[in-house]
């Protein structure tokens, strides 16, 4: 698509998000045409208007292999912004995904106020994600008051989704992953054991789902 055309259809079409249609269509690929739960963050609530709300949302897919697969929607550039097109990264060129073991939406929230909270930092402090970082709780679990051995994050590519090149530019879909203090303890000291401790995890579980019972360690 070239530039003339973009800011044509943009002027044409009120209601036109690419950047959302292009997130839609990576899962699309793998979900086919399934219609996800979709929770949106209110206009007033959001930074752009004084909120503290860094997301415009999150869509909730279900996996015919038992987990919910949420994603994010705010990362990205999502709506038309002639300035954004053609750049090399679409705004912070990803969106968050996480995989979850359960069956309702509501044992889902923790983790989208989880990715509310990483959102908000990344803005906040010009600080992005990527591939096999991780991120410490300081010892608190990852969801609050729970019952669970997993109190750090680790990030990889999502393991299903994959990333596309949109009219904004690079977009890739960046997968939280829970881990264990003993785990986040090993990456801390040596950062080059990231790797192998991931394809020790797929062993076990490939999709790298989130589950809060586990407790067993890779590392």
């Amino acid at each position: 698509m070239e530039k003339e055309e973009y800011i044509r259809r943009a002027e044409e079409e009120d209601d036109w998000a690419p950047g959302w249609d292009a997130i839609e269509d990576c899962f699309k690929a793998v979900y086919s045409d399934q219609k996800p739960n979709h929770y949106g963050t209110t206009m007033a609530n959001r930074a752009m208007f004084g909120g503290d709300q860094y997301l415009d949302g999150y869509s909730l897919y279900r996996s015919e292999k038992g987990y919910v697969h949420i994603v994010t929607f705010g990362m990205s550039e999502l709506y038309t912004n002639a300035d954004a097109f053609g750049g090399e990264y679409s705004r912070w060129g990803y969106e968050m995904t996480i995989k979850l073991p359960v069956k309702t939406d509501e044992e889902c929230m923790w983790a989208i106020d989880m990715l509310s909270n990483l959102a908000r930092y990344t803005h906040t402090s010009n600080r992005f994600i990527e591939p096999f970082q991780y991120i410490s709780g300081g010892g608190n679990p990852i969801r609050i008051g729970a019952d669970t051995e997993l109190t750090g994050l680790i990030v990889v590519e999502d393991t299903e989704i994959k990333g596309v090149d949109t009219v904004h530019g690079r977009l890739d879909f960046l997968q939280i992953v829970g881990i264990t203090q003993s785990e986040l303890d090993v990456l801390i000291a040596d950062p080059n054991q990231a790797i192998p401790f991931i394809e020790k995890m797929k062993a076990d579980n490939p999709l790298l789902v989130t589950d809060l019972e586990r407790k067993n360690s890779y590392l």
